[in-house]
């Protein structure tokens, strides 16, 4: 979340969910317990047993029939990759426009040479990163959280001292709300939830990617609670008063309120708080985007060919299609609305984690056959048919379609807009139960891990 993509979801809801201001961050909040619910859930087959999610998904679509939920995340991650390497592009572009102003504002697909040239330097860099190995992944996030956190209070002292007393002010008065009614309203709350649950939607479904390196299920529960509460709230005020405070001190009353964090900077006239903010933002931006959107559809691209298509290759490919989604960003997927592309997404995904929990805690009783999940043998548990379970994957479409007309489909979406993610996974788990209660065998005497 602590990135400028995650930065410009916040500000937007504040700005077009149509209620308060405080309502939304209150919904943000309520969101980010929910992911915690939600993660600790999808974590802990993976905590138990010690295997990743490409691995648990074989439980409920098959040995070979696991490749298709892969081949999804993959997808989804490719397009969150692109995302995310463009507005850490704007970061670099804040840079140049500071050191090198006055340029030519012709556009190509809506895009200066200097958004051309940012977007190209954030694609090489992340790919370096990327090849030199995980280890250098992991010490670029632990000096980028911390360091997106340090500029934002930096920032919001700076557009405090500039508003003044105007900002606590402007809080209430700038995101005013609609005339809406009580089910409007909390239909309006309920749906910033959902909007911001399926934000995390590719890490919910395969968290168990991350969870299996924990020691235990505490260990967890405590990493994703100061991850995500505690974290998400305070990252949230600062994005709510940010925006207020911009507005207020740098825009005068003018146009809408600005949500991006980078664009918020260059309008501060410091030099070199610009340049500490872009280098910054751009670090953090990355950072997030290799853990969360580079890795992960690497491994999936893998998992799908391994005899052909390696974690590098997997990389390279991911880095390909993310920069042809970056360059068509402007052009193509922004006049969409950002919210959009979020409840679209997270529309794809929501089914898989739906059937993932439902087959694992209600079907088969938290009760897996490890040895079953790495044969080919038609006798295997989790065999089905030549490898695929149809049946899931039959639940998953429907469910999908269900939920992508809450997003695309105007007089379902007028209605249950911000519901897609919702709506998909509990249709999910749903169909599937359906379609698969009284065929699922449990053995007592499955091997369930202790974990404390």
């Amino acid at each position: 979340m602590q990135s400028l993509a995650g930065y410009t979801l916040a500000a937007s809801l504040f700005i077009t969910a149509g209620i308060s201001g405080w309502l939304v961050f209150a919904a943000i909040i309520v969101a980010s317990v929910v992911v915690m619910f939600l993660v600790n859930l999808s974590g802990k087959p993976s905590v138990r047993y010690g295997i990743p999610y490409a691995v648990i998904a074989r439980t409920n679509m098959g040995v070979l029939g696991a490749r298709f939920p892969a081949l999804l995340r993959g997808i989804v991650g490719m397009f969150w990759f692109g995302a995310q390497t463009y507005f850490a592009s704007t970061a670099v572009a804040l840079a140049i426009n500071v050191m090198f102003p006055n340029h030519s504002a012709a556009t190509f697909l809506s895009l200066t040479w200097v958004g051309w040239l940012s977007i190209v330097l954030v694609s090489v860099f992340q790919l370096v990163i990327f090849i030199r190995g995980i280890g250098w992944i992991s010490r670029f996030l632990n000096f980028a959280g911390p360091a997106v956190y340090a500029v934002m209070v930096l920032l919001l002292v700076v557009l405090w001292i500039e508003a003044g007393s105007e900002l606590i002010d402007g809080v209430d008065s700038l995101f005013q709300p609609k005339s809406l009614g009580t089910w409007e309203t909390i239909s309006a709350f309920v749906g910033v939830v959902g909007t911001m649950v399926a934000y995390f939607a590719a890490v919910v479904v395969n968290y168990g990617d991350f969870s299996r390196f924990t020691v235990s299920l505490s260990h967890m529960r405590r990493g994703n609670f100061y991850g995500l509460p505690v974290s998400l709230t305070f990252f949230t005020f600062l994005a709510l008063f940010i925006t207020a405070g911009s507005y207020i001190a740098l825009q005068h009353g003018g146009g809408e309120p600005l949500t991006n964090p980078a664009d918020i900077v260059g309008l501060v006239g410091n030099t070199w708080l610009t340049l500490v903010a872009a280098v910054t933002f751009f670090i953090a931006t990355v950072g997030i985007n290799l853990v969360a959107n580079f890795v992960p559809p690497a491994y999936d691209l893998a998992n799908l060919w391994p005899s052909k298509i390696s974690f590098k290759i997997g990389g390279l490919i991911t880095a390909t299609v993310g920069f042809v989604i970056a360059v068509l960003w402007v052009a193509v997927i922004a006049p969409m609305g950002f919210g959009k592309f979020v409840d679209t997404l997270g529309a794809v995904l929501a089914p898989l984690y739906g059937l993932l929990v439902c087959d694992y805690y209600i079907l088969r009783k938290s009760r897996l056959y490890v040895a079953d999940m790495f044969t080919m043998s038609e006798k295997g548990v989790y065999h089905f048919t030549n490898g695929w379970n149809y049946r899931a994957l039959a639940a998953v479409g429907l469910a999908a379609a269900f939920s992508m007309m809450t997003v695309w489909v105007p007089a379902i979406g007028d209605t249950l807009g911000g519901f897609g993610w919702i709506i998909g996974a509990f249709l999910g788990g749903f169909f599937h139960w359906l379609a698969m209660r009284g065929r699922v065998v449990i053995d007592p005497a499955a091997t369930v891990p202790d974990a404390a």
